[in-house]
């Protein structure tokens, strides 16, 4: 049997980080939450569990440190940021690690993520290159221009799936703009979706308290919402969490960036490669075990091609080895929780009571769960309307090209969308596409740092995510005029 050796710990050392959480020093609470193996199960570390209080000390602290972090160099400030991704490289197979174990990703998506995470972390050091002043005018008398301006203090709440990289692409380019952030990954994910961030930024020479990450439940998140030193929230997780935390902060008038959930449509036209775009669509939804934003939510095929792709796609999942991936090889790995495999379970059962046909999968053995086709779906089914985030395929079909774009159009949804088809004709169909990315005969999960990343209605609010987008989430403009020589003003009575 395959099993991956334990590293030897140096930057994530236990007595480090254990039964803790971090606030500029390594601090304990008084109550854990354990790090569980999602694979087995098993205890495999615990992090402190932080009260409302430890929250209010950490955004305080955060508070208190802001401004001088704000006053350090642009330059100093990037090759932190810089050389706290190269030690994550220096680290990999500590990251590879605990993203395995802690998150059930298989391997080649444990890689995946730390490549994209450096990427994150190069952008952030490169943004500090992009000029931060503009003037409007310079003459004898005036000069006159507009300055972007750290925002003090962001919170950061980031998701069980891709922890490291969703909590790092807020964290970096928040800190490159000169602002404090407090950190709070998901319970799921503590440690490779926020210790590990302390660790690598700690060890970068980061001042204490610029970067806390507080360990917790939910409600340790809604606290950082409400708590008054915070400026701005950046939030990755459900559209049901996302329009709460919306709703808070837009109450407090905070500014908020919200990056929500999908029902990614895939559409296959009736002239599309049916094996590439096959190929294609099983990646995408099944990778991570589905559990990713921008995954394949809807396949969308024309009748005509419905039953050779279906075909496909089912021999395609039926060939992918399920299991635990820190001891086997595997195309795919545990689901999150147990909760989140009922729910998974209990959509595809509720389908099939309503007329539809598993062609492949449907089933679970403990924390793995099968990839599934499901095709005769009715249109008011929710494996066609609602977000699933786990490794299910639901199939519709449609007659001409009008019908294609109202199932793709219909979900309420719009972060990511995928167009197979002859290259003109898919063109066009993308145009009409509702969804903030649209890649035309290729797949979704797609991430470029040189591309503005985010979604349309209910998959956010129209935050973006990387190029220079970057500098306008994490800062506010100012103007400023300074008059060389002096006018004089006189208030007419006529």
């Amino acid at each position: 049997m395959f099993e991956a050796s334990v590293p030897n710990f140096e930057l994530m050392r236990s007595d480090l980080w254990a039964e803790k959480m971090y606030a500029g020093s390594w601090i304990t609470t008084g109550a854990t939450l354990d790090v569980t193996d999602k694979a087995t199960g098993e205890t495999i570390g615990k992090v402190a569990d932080a009260t409302a209080a430890d929250i209010a000390d950490a955004c305080a602290r955060a508070n208190a440190v802001a401004a001088s972090w704000a006053a350090v160099a642009p330059s100093e400030r990037a090759d932190i940021i810089r050389r706290a991704g190269e030690l994550m490289i220096e680290h990999k197979d500590e990251a590879v690690y605990w993203l395995v174990r802690e998150t059930g990703s298989t391997r080649y998506k444990a890689e995946f993520e730390i490549a994209v995470t450096k990427d994150y972390f190069d952008h952030a050091a490169n943004l500090l290159s992009a000029p931060w002043r503009t003037v409007i005018q310079d003459d004898a008398e005036t000069l006159s221009y507009f300055e972007r301006t750290p925002l003090g203090v962001v919170s950061v709440i980031g998701p069980f799936n891709w922890p490291l990289v969703l909590g790092l692409r807020a964290v970096a380019p928040a800190l490159a703009a000169g602002n404090a952030v407090v950190l709070k990954p998901s319970s799921n994910t503590a440690v490779a979706g926020g210790l590990l961030l302390a660790r690598l930024f700690e060890e970068a020479g980061l001042p204490a308290g610029v970067l806390s990450v507080v360990t917790g439940s939910g409600s340790a998140g809604a606290a950082m919402v409400r708590d008054p030193n915070v400026a701005m929230i950046a939030f990755t997780g459900s559209t049901g969490v996302g329009r709460d935390i919306g709703a808070a902060a837009g109450g407090e008038l905070k500014r908020f960036a919200l990056e929500l959930g999908g029902k990614n449509p895939f559409v296959v036209l009736h002239d599309a490669d049916i094996e590439l775009a096959a190929r294609a669509g099983a990646f995408a939804t099944f990778l991570h075990q589905g559990q990713i934003c921008i995954a394949v939510g809807l396949h969308i095929v024309h009748e005509s091609v419905a039953d050779a792709y279906a075909a496909r796609l089912a021999e395609l999942a039926r060939e992918m080895k399920v299991g635990d991936p820190w001891r086997e090889q595997v195309a795919l790995g545990p689901i999150i929780s147990e909760r989140q495999r009922d729910h998974i379970h209990q959509m595809v059962q509720e389908s099939v009571s309503e007329g539809a046909k598993v062609v492949e999968g449907g089933t679970y053995e403990g924390s793995f769960y099968r990839p599934t086709v499901v095709t005769n779906l009715g249109s008011s089914s929710r494996l066609v309307k609602e977000e699933v985030f786990g490794p299910i395929a639901p199939i519709v079909t449609f007659q001409d090209d009008e019908e294609a774009l109202r199932l793709a159009n219909g979900s309420g949804y719009g972060l990511a969308a995928s167009i197979f088809g002859e290259l003109g004709h898919a063109r066009e169909i993308a145009k009409r596409v509702e969804s903030g990315m649209v890649h035309v005969n290729d797949q979704p999960v797609k991430v470029d740092t040189r591309a503005p990343f985010g979604g349309v209605k209910a998959s956010g609010n129209t935050t973006r995510i990387g190029t220079q987008h970057d500098l306008d989430e994490y800062t506010t403009a100012r103007w400023v005029t300074e008059m060389k020589v002096t006018p004089t003003y006189t208030l007419s009575n006529s």
